[in-house]
């Protein structure tokens, strides 16, 4: 058994594209993190990571459209 979970070790190298992936869809990275968390801790990481910030960027996006769009509208009145 010990040899099984080395051989995923080697191949667990946390890329930047499972972060990217995690970013563009989050709901995907979140999925990633909880099915990786024990076997590729350091994908699951990059994973998480990428999914946590594609989330934040959301909402700031969200909270700075929402403010913008106050703040044109009292403009035009």
């Amino acid at each position: 058994m010990d040899n099984n979970m080395n051989v995923s070790n080697n191949n667990d190298n946390g890329g930047i594209l499972w972060g990217l992936l995690g970013c563009c869809i989050p709901i995907v990275g979140l999925i990633l993190f909880l099915v990786w968390k024990d076997t590729k801790p350091n994908s699951a990481k990059s994973a998480g990571i990428g999914a946590i910030v594609g989330v934040v960027v959301c909402v700031v996006a969200y909270i700075l459209m929402m403010v913008l769009g106050i703040g044109l509208m009292s403009l035009a009145y």
